[in-house]
C-alpha cells in the first residue's frame, strides 16, 4: 500500500451503453491536482455540475449507486469507483456526457485497465484515511455488516441465492491493487430472468444483455459462461469497494459482509463516517509531515509514520529498523540490537507529536522532556523489526503533559515509559 497521494498521469476514455438507462456515455478520466478527492462531472449539462463522490451526496437506491438526485444524478457508479479506489487514486475528474457510466462487459476490469494505461502519477499532500478504531455491525434489510480495526481494508463477503449456480458463496480478500486486478475486476454483475419484467416496470436494466451481464435462468447461464466459478461472489465483493469508496478516503478495515447491497453499503459508511466525525479519527501521517512538526532529522529522526492519532488522547506511530541505521556499527558489532536508550528517543518523538496536535501553530513549538519513570526493556530489537509506539495522554496541566507509552514488535512489548513533556516557543 502506497502513502503517496495519487492522481493519473494522462487522461483516457471509454464509451458504451449503460446498465439500467440504456444511454450511451462516454466517460474520460482526468487528472486532478492534490486535493481535489474524486469528482464527478457532468460535461452534457449548463455548467458542468461537479458532484464529489462522497456518501454525502449518496441516494439509498436499490440496485445500483446512486449520487445526487435531479437532472444532474449519476447512476450506478460503484464500478468506476471499485477501479479507481483498488488503484489507491486520491485526486481525479471522472467526466460524463450521460447520467450513467458504460457498462462495458459488466465488470470492473476495463475501468481498472484503462487507469492503469493512463498511469498512476504522484501528488503532494497527506492520504486521508477512514480508521476503524473499535467495532461496529450495522443492519440494513437482509444486509448485515461487521467492521473490524485493522490497518489495511480487507474483505469477507457471503452471499446466498436459492440457485443452482449460486447457493451460499463466500469470499475472502485482503484489497490491495495486484488482488483487485486478479480476482475482482473481471467478476461481471448478474442478474436472474424471473426479474426481468419487473426491473424494466422499475425503468431499470434497459441497456442489459448477455454481453454485458451474467443472466441466469432456472437452471443455468444464458448465452455466457463464468470466468470463475464464484464469480458471483466475486462481483458483491467489488460492489462493495466501490462503495466504500464513498468514505472519501481509503478506508482501514476489515468489513464482514453477509447479504450486502448496495443501499446497504452505502448505509455502512455513512455511519462509519458519522461515528469517525464524531470520536475525532484522525489521518495518517506520513514522513513529510512528520518534519513539518519535528525539528529532528537524519540520523536522529526516528518516527517514519503515524498511524493513528486522536489529539489529547492517544497516538500510533512505527518505526522501521533496518541494518542500515547508523548506531548498529557500534552497537554491538556482529550482533546488532537497537540501543534501549533510542528506542525511548523514538517512543518519545512519537509522543511529541501527539502533544503537538493539541497546540496552535505547531511548526513555531518545540517539545521538551522533563522526566522519564517506570522504563522497563523487555526484548532486544533487531534490524527487520517494526516497533510499533502506542502512546496514551495521562494528564494536561498547561503545557505540561504525562503519556503512558509502549513499544511492541510483533504485538509483544518490547519497552514500557512513563514520560512527562512541556511545550514551550520554538
Amino acid at each position: 500500500m502506497s502513502d503517496r497521494r495519487h492522481s493519473i498521469a494522462a487522461e483516457v476514455s471509454l464509451d458504451g451503453v449503460g446498465l439500467h438507462l440504456g444511454e450511451r456515455c462516454r466517460l474520460t478520466f482526468r487528472p486532478a491536482d492534490a486535493n481535489t478527492g474524486i469528482v464527478f462531472r457532468r460535461i452534457d449539462l449548463a455548467g458542468q455540475p461537479h458532484i464529489p463522490a462522497r456518501v454525502e451526496h449518496a441516494v439509498l437506491s436499490d440496485r445500483r449507486t446512486q449520487l445526487g438526485s435531479g437532472e444532474c444524478s449519476l447512476h450506478t457508479v460503484e464500478h468506476v469507483l471499485a477501479a479507481v479506489s483498488a488503484h489507491e487514486i486520491d485526486d481525479l475528474f471522472i467526466d460524463l456526457d450521460a447520467s450513467e457510466p458504460p457498462i462495458l462487459d459488466g465488470s470492473a476490469a476495463p475501468y481498472f485497465e484503462a487507469l492503469a494505461r493512463a498511469g498512476i502519477a504522484d501528488r503532494p499532500g497527506t492520504v486521508q484515511y477512514l480508521a476503524v478504531t473499535s467495532p461496529l455491525k450495522v443492519t440494513c434489510g437482509e444486509s448485515t455488516y461487521e467492521v473490524w480495526p485493522a490497518p489495511s481494508l480487507s474483505l469477507k463477503v457471503t452471499i446466498d441465492f436459492p440457485h443452482p449456480l449460486i447457493g451460499r458463496q463466500t469470499y475472502d480478500m485482503a484489497v490491495t491493487p495486484d488482488a483487485f486486478a486478479r480476482e475482482l475486476a473481471p467478476a461481471r454483475t448478474f442478474g436472474f430472468v424471473r426479474e426481468v419484467e419487473m426491473l424494466h416496470r422499475m425503468g431499470l436494466i434497459r441497456g442489459a444483455s448477455t454481453a454485458n451481464a451474467l443472466v441466469l435462468d432456472e437452471t443455468g447461464l444464458v448465452d455466457s459462461s463464468l470466468r470463475w466459478a464464484d464469480e458471483f461472489v466475486r462481483h458483491k465483493t467489488m460492489d462493495c469497494v466501490g462503495d466504500l469508496a464513498l468514505a472519501g478516503a481509503r478506508v482501514r478495515a476489515r468489513v464482514i459482509a453477509v447479504k450486502p447491497s448496495h443501499r446497504g453499503t452505502v448505509t455502512l459508511v455513512q455511519q462509519m463516517v458519522t461515528r469517525a466525525d464524531r470520536e475525532g479519527e484522525t489521518r495518517m501521517l506520513g514522513i513529510e509531515d512528520i518534519m513539518k512538526v519535528l525539528p529532528h532529522r537524519y540520523p536522529f529522526l526516528l518516527v517514519d509514520r503515524i498511524l493513528e492519532m486522536d489529539p489529547r488522547k492517544r497516538i500510533v506511530g512505527i518505526k522501521n529498523v533496518t541494518i542500515n541505521e547508523p548506531f548498529f556499527q557500534g552497537h554491538f558489532p556482529g550482533h546488532p540490537i537497537m540501543p534501549g536508550v533510542l528506542i525511548i528517543e523514538a517512543m518519545a518523538q512519537v509522543g511529541g507529536m501527539l502533544l503537538m496536535g493539541a497546540v496552535d501553530e505547531p511548526e513555531n513549538k518545540v517539545v521538551y522532556f522533563m522526566s522519564l519513570d517506570n522504563v522497563k526493556w523487555r526484548k532486544p530489537v533487531r534490524p527487520g523489526d517494526q516497533l510499533r509506539f502506542e502512546l496514551a495522554m495521562v494528564q494536561i496541566r498547561g503545557r505540561v503533559c504525562k503519556m503512558r507509552g509502549l513499544a511492541k514488535v510483533d504485538g509483544d512489548v518490547v519497552c514500557e515509559a512513563d514520560m512527562a513533556a512541556m511545550v514551550v516557543d520554538r
